[in-house]
């Protein structure tokens, strides 16, 4: 089956680069405003589990394709002749510094490449173009004409006029804001200019779209593990001599606030590199954790047994207290646990539970208090993560790697519609035993990552009024 090729060509600075990096998918392809970037011919395949769909070839803009079509006018006067002419000013003028541009961008079209013409639909049509044109169809391959709208005004009806008068397909395509669906078209239109190219084209077509399925499935998972980490996540420190819980709770606090900062990081970062965005500049406002959104608890720990546990044992059950700091520190402790044990059994009539934390075996304190900030206990707190989640992975999946800036997620946008009685009472359910520690069961995320995948794909992201707020 034939590899298609396609030669992207036009006028300099129309975004032809633009159109190779968001139908190869590639980030590296050199996209600037000035003029005259691409100055060589390069390849950019287009390829998914080793097997290559079809290939992309940037060329340089048109320089001088008035200068070149008179020479080659000069040449002939029969259209029979015209494919061999073009092969013909190749071969002539190939170390020719000024038709350097031009013998380029004619070089893959001369080795069967397919031909997109690019032009810029928010500038009007000039007679310039028509040189450049002309010179596209003497080659004699088959060729589409993309209407890329770069500004704002809109010359569209003016360039579908001309184009059509020497191009089989005309489309407008904006190579920035064209979501899955749109490029899906284009490749289908492009099988639509040369019957071999049909099927394999085709069958890009159904690996593109599988792939994108299970973009959205191994997403789903991915968001899915985040909010079942952030629900449960919590941060523990334990207090030394002469520390109050106030001296450590806002740093405490800090950390947990930080760390769900970074799971939430983590999670877009993962996306991204799921829809092959390795370099991409993030700015979002972080999710606001109030202070009353938090709790402090305050434990006292013997090697996981709790002050009451401790105390619950008397001296009968010292040597079995002495047993679990024997297995804590792997058996080496020679015998001195169950001493130790004996010792302490009688806690609760002469030793306090402070000073037993005073207490160390081989250099490890017997016991001690410990603060804990989390997890969380607001009940809107998953559905903030997975509204951000959503719109976060809904901003990636529709962004083309033609768009350089910034992904800009923020606060008021992180919202969730109102979903269907059915889905909201089962995410409710989900979250609600989640809360009770369980949030990292498999089952329980099993079921979550698919409520998210089905919310994917329900244009489940709200305009502002919606009931859920970051």
């Amino acid at each position: 089956m034939t590899t298609p090729v396609f030669a992207i060509v036009g006028h300099p600075n129309k975004g032809k680069s633009s159109i190779v990096s968001t139908l190869a998918r590639d980030e590296s392809v050199g996209i600037s405003p000035l003029p005259g970037t691409t100055v060589e011919n390069r390849e950019y395949p287009m390829i998914i589990d080793g097997e290559t769909l079809y290939i992309l070839v940037d060329t340089p803009g048109f320089q001088r394709a008035r200068a070149a079509l008179e020479w080659m006018q000069q040449q002939t006067s029969s259209s029979v002749d015209r494919p061999d002419v073009i092969r013909s000013f190749v071969e002539q003028h190939h170390s020719d510094p000024r038709f350097a541009a031009e013998c380029r961008l004619l070089t893959p079209a001369l080795e069967g490449a397919g031909i997109l013409y690019v032009v810029d639909g928010s500038r009007p049509f000039g007679e310039e173009y028509e040189a450049e044109m002309e010179i596209l169809r003497w080659t004699g391959q088959p060729s589409l004409a993309l209407i890329n709208m770069i500004g704002d005004a809109d010359y569209s009806a003016q360039w579908s006029n001309a184009l059509g008068q020497y191009f089989r397909i005309v489309r407008v395509f904006d190579a920035m804001t064209a979501d899955f669906d749109k490029r899906i078209q284009l490749l289908l239109a492009f099988g639509q200019i040369r019957e071999e190219w049909r099927e394999p084209l085709e069958k890009a077509v159904r690996i593109l779209e599988a792939e994108q399925a299970q973009r959205r499935k191994l997403s789903a998972r991915i968001i899915a593990e985040t909010i079942g980490a952030m629900m449960t996540h919590s941060c523990q420190r334990r207090l030394v001599g002469g520390e109050t819980d106030q001296d450590i709770l806002e740093a405490l606090r800090a950390k947990y606030r930080q760390d769900l900062v970074s799971m939430e990081q983590k999670c877009s970062s993962d996306v991204e590199r799921i829809y092959d965005y390795r370099y991409l500049e993030r700015h979002e406002a972080v999710v606001r954790l109030l202070d009353e959104d938090l709790f402090a608890k305050r434990t006292w720990n013997l090697f996981g047994l709790t002050k009451q546990q401790l105390i619950a044992t008397g001296s009968a059950g010292g040597a079995a207290a002495g047993g679990v700091i024997d297995i804590a520190v792997g058996g080496h402790s020679l015998l001195l646990g169950a001493g130790i044990g004996a010792l302490i059994g009688g806690v609760s009539a002469w030793v306090s539970a402070d000073r037993v934390a005073e207490i160390k075996v081989l250099g490890l304190p017997l016991g001690g208090q410990e603060l804990t900030v989390g997890p969380m206990r607001n009940i809107n707190f998953p559905y903030v993560v997975l509204g951000r989640a959503l719109l976060h992975h809904k901003m990636i999946e529709d962004r083309t790697h033609a768009q350089r800036g910034p992904v800009e997620l923020t606060l008021q946008s992180g919202r969730l519609q109102s979903i269907e009685t059915a889905s909201r009472k089962q995410l409710e359910k989900l979250f609600a035993t989640m809360r009770k520690r369980e949030a990292l069961k498999p089952d329980l995320l099993d079921t979550l990552a698919e409520q998210i995948e089905a919310l994917m794909s329900s244009a489940a992201l709200a305009a502002p009024g919606s009931p859920v707020e970051a």
